[in-house]
This record gives C-alpha cells, sequence and structure tokens, in this order.
C-alpha cells in the first residue's frame, strides 16, 4: 500500500479514502469467498443428507373427518379390542361346532332353531347344546356358540328343525375379539399419512380427533425487475410471473400452503423486507431470482441478514439448477432458486419435494424417483461428468414397451416442461445415456406422498 502525506485540511478526506478503500477490499474478499464457496458444489446426495436435517414445522389437533392425507405426530396405539366381541363373517347358524361333527349331505346334523339376532343386538340369547340361532353376517355370537354354519349348507326342515350338511371347526366363519387389533397394540406410526382405511380403523376405534403434523407454509417470492403480474401485457423484455403458479401448484400437490408474498424488483431493501415478512408468516421461504446480473449474490446478501443464519448449499453439481441456495434462519430452511422456470421446477421436483415432505413430518422423505416407470431411451444423451443432468422427456407407446424421447430446450422454456412427462436423472458419473438403453422416468402427474 502507498503512504500518503496529508495535511489537517485534508485529514478527514484521506481517512474517508481510506475506510472506502477498505470497504471495497472487504467486499471483494466477501465476493471472492462467496463465489469459491458457490464452486464448491454439492453433490445431489450431499443436498438430501441436508435436507433430512429439517425438521417438522409443529402439529396440530383436527377432527378425524379432516385428517385424510395428513401425517401423525404421535403414533396411535389401540384404547381397546377390535373389534370388541365375537362377529360373525358369513349369513348362517350361530351353533356349536361340536354339534356338527360328523355331519354330511348323506348324514346331516339335526338342530333346534332357537332364535334370531338382530344385528346389534344378542342380550339374552344363548345357544345350548343341539341348538342353532340365525344370524346375519356382522352379528354378534350369543353366547355359548363357538362357530357359524353358512347358510349355503342349512335348510330348515320345519320352523324349528335345521338341516345342517357340512362340519365347522371352532371360530370357523367368526372373528374373534382383537382379530383386528388387540388392545395396547400399535395401530399407527408417528409419520404415517393418512389414508381412507386408516380412518375407518380410528373410528372403529373411538377416535375422534388425531394429533397431526402441521401443513408447511410455504412462502413464495419472485423476483427480478423483468417480472409483471400475469394480468399485465408485457412491455419490450418483461415477462409474466411464472413460478408463483408452477412453485404454489406444485406446494399443493404436496399438501402444502404456499403464502404468495408477490413481486419484488432486484433491490436490497424491498428484497429484505419481503423475505422477512415470509419468515415470520411462514415455515420455508422460497426466492426465484429474477435475470439480473449478480441477483443470485443478492439473495444471499438477504439471507446473510436474517438472524442466526447458515449457509448450507450454494449450487448443486445438477443442470438445471446449478446456482440454487438452501440455508436456514434458526431452524427455517431459505431457499434461494433459478429464476428460469424449467430450472426452479426440476430442483423443486428432485429436491423440494424432500423438503416439504421433512416440514410435513413424513417418517421417511419421499422420493420422487422411488416410483419410476421404465423406458427405453430414442436417442443419444450427452451429458458432462461430474454433475447429474436431468433431462425432459416424452412418453411414446411402442409396441409392447415406452420409448423416452428427449425433449431439449433452455431452461427459460416452459414449453419443454408442457411438452414432457416425466424426468429421467443422467448420473454424474457417466458422460451420456445410449438409444435404447433402459431408462427410468419420474412422472409429473405421479401422485406425491402416497406412503407412509
Amino acid at each position: 500500500m502507498s503512504v500518503m502525506t496529508y495535511s489537517a485540511g485534508t485529514k478527514t478526506l484521506t481517512v474517508t479514502n481510506l475506510v472506502n478503500t477498505r470497504a471495497g477490499n472487504q467486499r471483494e474478499r466477501s465476493h471472492s469467498q462467496d463465489m469459491d464457496q458457490f464452486f464448491k458444489l454439492k453433490r445431489p446426495d450431499e443436498v438430501f443428507e441436508i435436507i433430512h436435517q429439517f425438521a417438522p414445522a409443529g402439529e396440530e389437533t383436527i377432527p378425524l373427518e379432516d385428517s385424510l392425507g395428513r401425517v401423525l405426530s404421535q403414533g396411535l396405539i389401540a384404547p381397546e379390542d377390535l373389534p370388541g366381541f365375537l362377529r360373525s363373517t358369513m349369513d348362517g347358524y350361530a351353533v356349536r361346532a361340536r354339534d356338527t361333527f360328523g355331519a354330511s349331505e348323506g348324514l346331516p346334523a339335526l338342530l333346534e332353531v332357537t332364535g334370531e339376532i338382530l344385528m346389534g343386538r344378542s342380550h339374552g340369547i344363548e345357544v345350548g347344546d343341539g341348538q342353532a340361532v340365525k344370524i346375519s353376517t356382522g352379528g354378534k355370537l350369543p353366547e355359548g356358540a363357538d362357530g357359524v354354519v353358512m347358510v349355503e349348507y342349512c335348510s330348515l326342515l320345519d320352523s324349528e328343525t335345521l338341516e345342517v350338511s357340512r362340519a365347522i371347526s371352532p371360530l370357523e366363519n367368526v372373528i374373534q375379539p382383537g382379530d383386528d387389533f388387540e388392545q395396547g397394540s400399535t395401530v399407527l406410526k408417528e409419520g404415517h399419512r393418512l389414508r381412507p382405511q386408516d380412518l375407518g380403523v380410528m373410528a372403529g376405534l373411538g377416535v375422534s380427533e388425531v394429533t397431526v403434523f402441521r401443513r408447511p407454509k410455504v412462502a413464495i417470492l419472485s423476483t427480478g425487475d423483468e417480472i409483471v403480474t400475469i394480468d399485465m401485457q408485457p412491455r419490450p423484455g418483461e415477462v409474466r410471473d411464472i413460478n408463483r403458479y408452477t412453485l404454489g401448484a406444485f406446494c399443493k400437490r404436496l399438501g402444502a400452503v404456499p403464502l404468495y408474498l408477490g413481486l419484488c424488483p432486484d433491490e436490497f431493501q424491498p428484497m429484505k423486507r419481503m423475505v422477512e415478512e415470509g419468515v415470520a408468516q411462514a415455515d420455508t421461504v422460497w426466492v426465484s431470482g429474477g435475470s439480473s446480473v449478480g441477483t443470485r449474490d443478492l439473495t444471499l446478501e438477504v439471507f446473510e441478514t436474517l438472524p442466526h443464519f447458515e449457509l448450507l448449499v450454494h449450487g448443486i453439481s445438477i443442470s438445471p439448477g446449478k446456482p440454487t441456495i438452501i440455508g436456514r434462519s434458526g431452524l427455517q430452511p431459505v431457499i434461494g432458486l433459478p429464476g428460469h422456470v424449467a430450472s426452479a421446477l426440476v430442483v423443486a421436483e428432485v429436491f423440494l419435494t424432500r423438503l416439504i415432505s421433512r416440514l410435513a413430518g413424513y417418517s421417511d422423505p419421499i422420493d420422487r424417483f422411488s416410483n419410476k416407470l421404465e423406458a427405453q431411451l430414442s436417442q443419444n444423451v450427452e451429458s458432462s461428468a461430474g454433475r447429474e443432468d436431468y433431462i425432459r422427456v416424452k412418453l411414446i407407446e411402442k409396441g409392447d414397451g415406452l420409448m423416452a424421447e428427449p425433449v431439449f430446450g433452455k431452461s427459460g422454456l416452459i414449453s419443454t416442461l408442457v411438452e414432457a412427462d416425466g424426468l429421467i436423472r443422467v448420473d454424474m458419473n457417466t458422460e451420456g445415456i445410449y438409444k435404447g438403453q433402459t431408462v427410468r422416468v419420474m412422472l409429473f402427474d405421479q401422485v406425491d406422498g402416497g406412503h407412509g
């Protein structure tokens, strides 16, 4: 550094210049450090591990009828046996099984009919030796009975005499107490996503309210000087806001609740204010960047002003979607997404599906590639070693199988997503996939969250 001689009259100016120079050098070092960290790209598997560290958003208690698709925050223990009594699984006659031993068409057993079990009633009715009581499916077996003879093997000789042409064993055609679930047994585990049959078993056990994880609230902010609302006619150089709707619909499909923060220019203070608003109102904040130079740096600068901020990811070794930011403010994840619609949605499908599943409390994160459709690739696909490529493909029926036809295009084009049926993944340790090779396709219209 050159040494400057200055007089008292110029001292203030010189010190100011020195402070400015130091501040400029600090900004340059900070920017250089950011760029160095940016190029320390995380592998997708490393990003998955980072996402898995986030905790569920919280819990709430809701009525049983509103719980479909929600995720249990507490396991369900059976408070009683289900069913709580011996029930018939057939229409027929309740009997003592030993009274039918040896019965056949040639030598039927003869039993005395002493009554009928009405649904929901059995009080005062008993079955003694050589007796039978008429019963319907689901009826409670009367005292003394231990089995049911199907009506197909019974015939009435008169109003009080029953002919049985087939022997039964004890507890045949009968559901015992606790056959579904015994008192004290685990019915459903924490982290299980509730299906219609799960609501059924809870109803059978008398559970009227369910404690579940809250639906995650996702604050979505679209940034860029060139972005306008969809009700406006864009001027030259402007585009309508697409990411609000694609990302919002993506969240809804997974059961999350999108919270739209609006549009923000590429300016620090407005972005800071809107991100802080999102952190205060939602469980996670997603910022999709504009196309202006330095926007990704601006997003990170804003994130760095948040309380207890920690940068976890600044770049992922994938295409599209490399300039993705993942950080946290305290326990809340904050995400910086590419502005290009295809890049943002691919990152959402691959990574943010897992994030939402973590915030929603799933016991295991949802993997969009866990249930894939197989097809043959229609042409060679090149890739760069050292990164994972996610290629949009269209499925075409060919013979008895499916052909995956790549849909190529730049990340700013929405048409590539509209034309495609899903994605294929090109492993980072390869340089491409050959024509005719079997690939697995992650379908865009696949219903997510269908596991527990």
